[in-house]
Parts: structure tokens; C-alpha cells; sequence
């Protein structure tokens, strides 16, 4: 039998069922309203227009929707992949990504009818489907619970990636934003144990990490803050920790509060 899976918190299927939905809502009342030339605009991300951005956000949902239409993997009822394991296979799959939202956003003409069935789809057979099933992803066999935790992040993060690309005020639902955080600040701290730096996402998140004289009671040594968004952007590689500190976005107090070798989380 595999080693047990580490599990630093858990999640409620239903809220972040309901939490994913939203923000899902958000961003498409958002991109029915974009105009021709906002989509044919520069994305940020490499190559990727605005409109290929757009049609990649649907594949959040669309990946949950075809592994529960497929049969539930064999093998015994232990997944292959924890969810604190998942960030780390983001990495390498650019290339394959892009050229799927490419071809997505040329073969789809109507942005809305997609993001309405994509919506309805989702929301039909993740009803009432148990947190522990087990679905199949790109990275691996996941619970279903985990693997949809794993969709606020990428909604969170293309929520943000196309407020910046189009001059968007996207809102964050937020249970969606907390479940975002609370999993991108535990990977931090599965993947440099221990208990020398706090690291304070307010109002989400508070973590331990990084070897060395654990702290126990009073104001910890070495304390790390910053907002949520802020911390996505760290740990996703669209902000740097330098430029992050000099601007004001992080705190950093303590000869150990150094998260830099440690980020980003995800490629």
C-alpha cells in the first residue's frame, strides 16, 4: 500500500464546488463584455491574445467535467497525486497548454456560449459526486475534492492574469481566494518543513516553514507578510520577491525570512 498522503487542511466539497462556480461567473460576465480589440489584445502570457486567455479558462472546469465522464481509474482507492504534491507538476506543460487554448479560441467563435456550457456542464455532474471519487488529470490520479481545489487556483490566478491584461476589475469570491491561498501557503510549507519563518497571508493563511529554531510562543523571529494577491503572484511567478519587497508588498523581518530560492511554487 502507497504511504499515506500528507494533508495539511481540509476542504469542503460543496463550498468549493460552489466557490469555483462563482468565480467562474465572475469571469464570464467579465469576457461577454470585452470588445474585439480588448481580445486581440496581448495577454502577458507569451504569445497567448486576450481571447486565447479567455477560451484556456474554460479548461479549469472542462477537465473536471471530462474525468467524471469518464470511469472512475482502476487500481485501488488511493490516488497517485496529494493535493500538496500538485503544484509541482505544473511545470514543462506550457508548450501543450498553449496549443490547445490556441485552437480552442479559433474553433469557438461565441465566448459566451462557452462559458455557458461549460458552466452547466460542470455544475450537472460534480452535483453530487463524492469528494473522494477518483478522477484522472494531466498530472495524475487525484480525489475529486483535491482536484477541485486545485481549479481556484488556476481561476484565481487567470482572474488576475486578465485583470492586468485588459484593465479588469474582476471580484474574487471569496471562499475561492482563501481556498487559493490556504493551498499555495501549505505547498510552501510541505515543501521547506519547519517551523523558523511565519509566513502570514491575512486574512487566509498562517504557516510555518523553513528548518531551523522553532518558534513557540510569543512574536516569532522571523515573520513573513503579505496580502493574498500579492502571495499568488509570488508563488505562481508572476511577481518576484525582490521587487515585491521593494515595493512595499511583502514584510520580511528576521535573518531567515528569505523566501526567494523558495519561489515560485509552480512553473
Amino acid at each position: 500500500m502507497p504511504p499515506a498522503r500528507k494533508r495539511l487542511r481540509a476542504y469542503d466539497v460543496s463550498r468549493t464546488r460552489t466557490a469555483v462556480l462563482a468565480q467562474f461567473g465572475h469571469l464570464r460576465d467579465a469576457v461577454c463584455a470585452l470588445t474585439p480589440e480588448q481580445l486581440a489584445g496581448p495577454s502577458g502570457l507569451g504569445e497567448w491574445t486576450v481571447r486565447d486567455l479567455a477560451a484556456h479558462i474554460t479548461a479549469a472546469l472542462e477537465r473536471v467535467s471530462g474525468a467524471l465522464e469518464s470511469p472512475e481509474p482502476a487500481g485501488g482507492r488511493e490516488p497517485r497525486l496529494g493535493l500538496l504534491e500538485w503544484a509541482a507538476t505544473t511545470a514543462g506543460r506550457g508548450r501543450e497548454i498553449a496549443g490547445d487554448a490556441r485552437a480552442l479560441a479559433e474553433a469557438v467563435p461565441d465566448l459566451g456560449a462557452l462559458y455557458d456550457g461549460t458552466a452547466e456542464r460542470f455544475a450537472r455532474l460534480v452535483s453530487g459526486a463524492a469528494a473522494d471519487r477518483l478522477v484522472t488529470t494531466r498530472a495524475g490520479t487525484m480525489r475529486l475534492g483535491d482536484f477541485l481545489v486545485t481549479r481556484t487556483v488556476e481561476l484565481v490566478v487567470h482572474t488576475d492574469d486578465l485583470n492586468r491584461a485588459a484593465g479588469l476589475d474582476i471580484p474574487y469570491d471569496r471562499q475561492a481566494l482563501a481556498a487559493c491561498t490556504r493551498l499555495l501557503a501549505d505547498t510552501l510549507a510541505d515543501r521547506a518543513p519547519g517551523g523558523s519563518v511565519e509566513v502570514r497571508v491575512p486574512p487566509f493563511a498562517v504557516v510555518q516553514c523553513i528548518g531551523g529554531p522553532k518558534h513557540t510562543r510569543g512574536t516569532p523571529p522571523n515573520v513573513v507578510e503579505t496580502d493574498p494577491l500579492t502571495w499568488v503572484r509570488l508563488a505562481t511567478g508572476r511577481a518576484r520577491w525582490a521587487r515585491a519587497r521593494e515595493e512595499g508588498r511583502v514584510g520580511a523581518g528576521g535573518e531567515r525570512a528569505d523566501l526567494d530560492a523558495l519561489l515560485p511554487l509552480m512553473g
